[in-house]
């Protein structure tokens, strides 16, 4: 579609021809002109059919197969306009694959601006629409709330809870090559350009401005979309992004086959043990005691100090060699002992020695040692392996998920290979989407225990290296969260929540680039305190002063 960033170039010429000439070649206004009265004919849209010559990618198609007058609803940052939720069906070219079902919400007052949301684990629902960004705040609108219109998909398959309890652990739809290539990233254009045509149908115009945002398989598909179709959004907001899935995924193999030895399972309050240790020993590194650790890469525990003494059995405050050795292995960084297709290395490591607590629920390590059959109290990412090597590498539902050894994986090796292929989305050249005008803002926890901060460092310094520290910083910010963990599931050190929205916008549409004095609220009810948002590789040090606000704080490497 004629791009948002033209306007701005047009515009920065402060003429009336500019002007006149960014209405024709756009057709509509910028962004931060008028919104639209009223709302879209929701009843017109059913049926309405989407052409195949419309969606870059192939389908057979798509249509609007339901829709939803939404009354107004809320007050304060839970207000929603009232709107128009279409649901939409995007058709494969294989018969047997499913189809993509997207969810779009088109509300009254619709202010031009458009907001594509991720998904999470193995996707197959479609997300809610009233969501706010990864890590938004609290006390802000969402982006319904504010008159964007916006949509999501279940990334072209349908979870079923017989299979699992848990939708975003169902990997089913892995047996489908459409169906895999779609959850990769080939859905994203499909739903993109599907939900840009509804749009321009119910609104007579096309959206001045897009953005995406996304955190963990939702951060991925935010990096996807910066890479693959560089022209397609204005502004990428990526969280905690689970960029290279199948590398990832190997490494849940890894620790699945640690935390399988005998013995090697720590129990709940081990879990929180070694967490407590941890914390006990670095968190006045920054200079304040509060319940974070704020110098993460700083934190050098000694794991030693969680053994057993002599005549000592195994307990809530202690653990065996066994369990020591898991928890270190979860921890170090897991070098591949084969090449395979998309040229990664391996994995980081998760942060459990410096932050990050094994305990947190569902998507923690778990209650229960991983087994066969996977039981639905283990940890999520070794149930997320169960499920990649019963559909998506062997493509056998009865297949142990032992069968596979991450590091040896024998006949299974170019099979995982060709994954990765697919699924690493680790293309570090976003030199065709800043020239194009967009903008990153890359978010992650340091204290995240199932997509690894540190891997997010390697990605983002790959970035540093291909397009040179200047260029980067002229589109893009990686900011790092002390204490805040997956997803800010609960209990969490530190919820955080900041406002990368307005930040986006403002840089995006008015060329406003974040400057050094963001801040990141704690989203923890009652907590009451704020912190710098520190640009990576600085962390806020505690410089004395009321302990609740960010001016106490600077950053500092």
């Amino acid at each position: 579609m004629p791009h948002a960033r033209l306007v701005r170039r047009l515009l920065t010429a402060g003429s009336s021809l500019a002007l006149a000439a960014a209405a024709l070649v756009v057709g509509h206004a910028p962004a931060n002109a008028a919104p639209s009265k009223g709302g879209a004919d929701c009843s017109s849209l059913v049926g309405l059919k989407i052409p195949v010559k419309r969606i870059g990618l192939p389908t057979s198609g798509a249509e609007v197969t339901a829709t939803a007058s939404v009354p107004a609803s809320g007050t304060g940052p839970a207000a929603l306009p009232a709107y128009c939720r279409a649901d939409i069906a995007i058709h494969p070219v294989d018969s047997a694959a499913p189809d993509i079902r997207m969810g779009l919400a088109l509300p009254e007052g619709w202010n031009g601006r458009t907001m594509m949301f991720g998904g999470g684990g193995y996707n197959g629902t479609v997300p809610s629409l009233t969501q706010n960004v990864p890590f938004g705040p609290v006390d802000q609108r969402t982006p319904l709330g504010r008159g964007y219109a916006t949509y999501a998909s279940d990334s072209g398959h349908q979870a079923d809870p017989g299979r699992h309890p848990i939708p975003s652990l169902d990997g089913w739809f892995g047996r489908s090559d459409e169906a895999l290539r779609n959850f990769s990233g080939d859905a994203l254009k499909k739903v993109h350009d599907t939900a840009a045509y509804v749009i321009r149908k119910a609104f007579g115009r096309a959206p001045a401005t897009a953005y995406f945002a996304g955190g963990s398989t939702g951060g991925r598909e935010a990096l996807a979309v910066a890479q693959r179709w560089p022209r397609d959004f204005d502004g990428v907001i990526s969280a905690y992004p689970a960029w290279n899935a199948a590398t990832l995924d190997l490494f849940f193999g890894r620790i699945t086959h640690e935390f399988a030895k005998p013995g090697a399972f720590p129990s709940p309050a081990q879990q929180a043990f070694v967490a407590q240790r941890v914390l006990a020993a670095c968190d006045g590194d920054d200079g304040l005691e509060d319940g974070v650790i704020s110098d993460e890469a700083g934190c050098d525990f000694e794991p030693e100090t969680l053994l057993c003494g002599e005549g000592e059995d195994p307990g809530a405050t202690c653990l065996s060699r066994e369990q020591v050795d898991a928890v270190v292995a979860a921890d170090s960084s897991w070098r591949l002992p084969y090449r395979v297709a998309s040229g990664e290395w391996g994995y980081p490591g998760f942060p459990l020695l410096s932050g990050a607590r094994m305990s947190t629920p569902i998507l923690g390590f778990g209650t229960t040692a991983p087994a066969d059959p996977m039981p639905v109290t283990a940890g999520y990412g070794m149930q997320f392996w169960n499920q990649w090597v019963k559909h998506f590498v062997a493509r056998d539902p009865q297949i142990s998920p032992f069968a596979i050894d991450p590091a040896n994986p024998g006949e299974w090796q170019r099979r995982i290979s060709e994954l990765t292929a697919l699924q690493d989305v680790n293309d570090a050249d976003l030199r065709p989407f800043a020239r194009s005008g967009g903008r990153l803002i890359l978010v992650h926890g340091a204290a995240d225990e199932l997509v690894s901060h540190r891997s997010t460092i390697d990605y983002y310094q790959r970035v540093e290296r291909t397009m040179g520290k200047r260029a980067t910083e002229r589109f893009s910010r990686f900011y790092l969260v002390p204490g805040a963990n997956h997803a800010n599931f609960a209990p969490v050190a530190y919820s955080a929540s900041y406002d990368s929205l307005t930040t986006m916008e403002n840089w995006a549409e008015d060329g406003v680039a974040p400057d050094q004095n963001q801040v990141v609220a704690d989203g923890n009810a009652g907590a009451g305190r704020t912190r710098p948002l520190c640009e990576w590789p600085a962390y806020p040090a505690y410089v004395g002063g009321p302990a609740a606000e960010a001016s106490s704080f600077r950053c500092e490497r």
